[in-house]
């Protein structure tokens, strides 16, 4: 079913992991490499290991860039009309949580988490960490759950 009003949405990604898992892959395409440009010398240094040894770091690679394009593509958090939308990394369609913005009393934002509470003493909620989403893109997040909370 689309979203009615898909441009009153704020989708927050997990870009900031998606830059370790391309440095990550870059790494282990270059490790990999290595074991196929070393195959040459290897009839006059039959030490060198053989180049089919190259295909674990290429497919860790290519491992490491799909996690990558998954954290930089697919949403972590979405925040829409309806209320905040949270996203795990594993089973994101399965293990998806929708949390209405009538049922969020309180929120609290530091540098490293935010906790979204249910109750006016602040006994139950959700705590979610800010990790993932890169911090240029923190301050739109915390405008955007602030001025929702704004009386």
């Amino acid at each position: 079913m689309p979203v009615a009003e898909t441009h009153k949405e704020l989708r927050f990604t997990r870009s900031r992991q998606a830059a370790g898992f391309s440095i990550a892959a870059g790494m282990l395409a270059m490790a990999g490499l290595v074991f196929f440009l070393l195959a040459p010398y290897r009839a006059d240094n039959p030490e060198l290991p053989h180049p089919a040894w190259g295909l674990l770091p290429l497919t860790l690679a290519a491992g490491s860039l799909r996690l990558a394009w998954r954290c930089a593509r697919h949403a972590y958090l979405l925040l829409s009309p309806i209320g905040i939308e949270i996203f795990p990394f594993f089973r994101p369609a399965a293990g998806m949580q929708v949390v209405p913005w009538a049922q969020i009393a309180a929120v609290e934002i530091d540098q490293a988490r935010l906790t979204l509470h249910f109750s006016a003493d602040r006994t139950s909620g959700i705590h979610l960490s800010l990790a993932p989403i890169r911090r240029a893109r923190r301050a739109l997040l915390i405008a955007a759950i602030e001025g929702r909370f704004a009386k």
